[in-house]
């Protein structure tokens, strides 16, 4: 395939690596540096575009690759308020495009047992539920997507929450207190960790915990170049869930 990068830091240059080791070809770069004078023609003749940039830039790239007819996966997160406009945008322009807040396959199958844990978890109301989710201090958005995905999968499964909100761990909002039907996201920002998600049931005898740790960022990269030769010839408005075959796992 001849792939788009849409923003080319730490991501955007995995992607490549991962890319190149699969035998695509990555025709054109675009980032911060270039992004003003790249036009939809520009990215005519590239098979699917691969967007690991910002929340300010995802939107402009997303309507970017629809005009020039690209099919785009978009990794960035951070702009899901505007996530059914863009879809209704995608399904009557007959475009292509697949979103996640994560690609690595070991998340993707966490937020699979995630449900069924939240579903088996529900009838016992002596036990509180939260997520905590850890991540570098570079990240611009808290909490973060792949903690957003774990806490509606734990709603749409668990009676007792019915949404979240979220607390970044040392600012003023760490003295907030949250209503019991309040799904709680802890946010910390620590150093280089490239992500830990931890879904914590705790009541007054126990807790039990599940957690993913990621050791890099290689699993991120590798799943959206995955997910690009999977969106590969297809039409219409996916979620990275739907590469996944969790069929009669339940």
């Amino acid at each position: 395939m001849k792939i788009v990068l849409l923003g080319y830091g730490k991501m955007g240059k995995l992607i490549e690596k991962f890319a190149l080791n699969r035998g695509h070809e990555v025709v054109l770069v675009v980032d911060a540096a270039n992004r003003e004078n790249i036009k939809a023609e520009d990215l005519r003749g590239a098979d699917v575009a691969i967007d690991f940039s910002t929340p300010e830039a995802a939107l402009e790239n997303i309507s970017l690759c629809f005009e020039a007819d690209l099919a785009l996966v978009v990794g960035t997160t951070g702009w899901y308020e505007h996530l059914e406009e863009v879809k209704e945008v995608c399904e009557e322009a007959n475009q292509s495009l697949l979103y996640g807040s994560n690609f690595s396959i070991g998340v993707n199958v966490f937020f699979h047992v995630n449900r069924l844990l939240a579903k088996a978890m529900s009838p016992y109301k002596q036990y509180d539920v939260q997520v905590e989710e850890i991540h570098h201090i570079h990240k611009v958005d808290a909490p973060s997507g792949t903690a957003i995905t774990i806490a509606e999968g734990i709603i749409e499964n668990n009676n007792g929450k019915n949404s979240w909100v979220n607390e970044i761990v040392g600012s003023d909002e760490s003295t907030r207190v949250n209503k019991p039907e309040e799904l709680l996201i802890e946010s910390l920002r620590i150093e280089e960790v490239p992500g830990t998600h931890t879904v914590l049931y705790s009541s007054e005898v126990d807790q039990i915990e599940f957690k993913h740790t990621a050791h890099n960022r290689e699993g991120f990269a590798l799943g959206a170049v995955i997910a690009a030769e999977w969106l590969s010839g297809k039409k219409g408005f996916y979620q990275v869930t739907e590469m996944f075959d969790f069929n009669g796992i339940v």
